[in-house]
């Protein structure tokens, strides 16, 4: 749908070059019959040059596309004004457009989820500054099967990681017997003041749908809307705040492995491919256990510290689980790429969402 808009809108911006031709002499253009001065000819190259921009802009993804696409709104409308009679089926098209923008508006502008996430990623990274290397030494507290995580991933040797920033594209549900929705998603973390910013789009029954998961300084809010414009769900509170810092212990164990000689972390010792953990921040103080393969690859990670929100928004405490596989190369580091979100439920275990790892940067780089 976003191509076939994308190709409707640049045809209607090749049609005002007809009223260039028109006003200029280039072209006898019988449909035209109304008179189009040069002064007016200009408007409409002018108009043709606006809407090809603002189509260009959308296409290629530009943020502010929708700031071009309401001036090339403006101006296209004008010109179909001054000759109504020959180009008022233009309208049509400006119409769209005019969607078009205001979607664009509501998902990039200033009061936008986009725009929120960019503001606080921004706010952090002015914080990140040289930082020391994880050594051998960092590692001496932590359980076996820890430290060969931490050498397996490459994290020893590294600078201690700060930040980390990273795309996500995948698949997610509400519940066992809901439908999937695709998404792609962008997160900025911190591990210097934790803080944890994810924001998502997916598309549910082929609307468009905004998520933006913000934890900071200890307190958590997760906003959903579709389209920018309509709120669906908007949860925040006590509950929410210890779900997201599971999230966020979950997130330094699988994405920032260097974290974990953090001396918030409390370590015990299980066997040797098991390891618990107690993550304390801002008051809050969740478990989780840690399991590995032999070779060392984290391969689950549990806690029973996450509570699951129902469909009337209450919270309710369940296990919740992340299955990661597929370890590759992510620049000096070694990551898992493939990762599933589980709930179980009195029912049974069911995978909610389902996550590839697209890219990863450390330390604003």
């Amino acid at each position: 749908m976003r191509w076939i808009l994308i190709v409707l809108i640049g045809v209607h911006g090749l049609i005002h070059l007809m009223g260039f031709a028109k006003g200029f002499g280039y072209a006898d253009l019988p449909q035209l019959t109304q008179p189009i001065s040069r002064a007016w000819g200009l408007a409409w190259l002018v108009a043709a040059l606006l809407v090809t921009a603002a189509t260009a802009m959308l296409a290629f993804g530009a943020r502010s596309y929708w700031i071009a696409g309401a001036v090339a709104l403006l101006v296209s409308q004008a010109v179909i004004f001054s000759a109504w009679r020959d180009a008022r089926a233009g309208t049509a098209a400006n119409l769209i457009l005019l969607l078009i923008v205001t979607h664009g508006w509501l998902t990039e502008g200033r009061r936008s989820f986009h725009a929120q996430y960019l503001r606080d990623a921004h706010a952090g990274l002015v914080r990140v500054a040289p930082a020391p290397i994880v050594t051998e030494a960092d590692l001496a507290r932590l359980p076996d099967p820890v430290k060969r995580y931490l050498r397996v991933t490459r994290s020893v040797g590294q600078p201690r990681v700060q930040s980390y920033r990273l795309r996500f594209r995948g698949r997610i549900r509400s519940a066992p017997d809901s439908r999937w929705m695709p998404f792609e998603a962008e997160q900025q973390s911190f591990a210097d003041e934790p803080t944890r910013l994810f924001f998502m789009r997916a598309r549910m029954f082929g609307l468009p749908v905004e998520a933006f998961h913000r934890a900071v300084g200890g307190h958590a809010t997760m906003r959903v809307t579709i389209a920018g414009a309509f709120p669906i769900e908007n949860a925040s509170g006590d509950e929410m705040d210890r779900a997201e810092t599971v999230t966020l212990f979950n997130d330094m164990c699988l994405l920032a492995p260097g974290t974990l000689i953090d001396p918030d972390i409390a370590w015990e010792v299980v066997d040797a491919t098991t390891a618990r953990a107690r993550f304390t921040y801002k008051g809050q103080t969740i478990a989780a256990t840690l399991l590995f393969a032999s070779t060392g690859e984290l391969v689950n990670f549990q806690s029973d510290d996450r509570a699951r929100t129902d469909s009337e928004g209450t919270f309710t405490p369940r296990r919740f689980s992340t299955p990661v596989r597929d370890y590759r190369d992510f620049g000096a580091v070694r990551l898992m790429s493939f990762g599933e979100a589980r709930w179980l439920l009195p029912d049974g275990e069911f995978t909610y969402g389902e996550f590839n790892l697209v890219d990863i940067t450390y330390n604003g780089r």
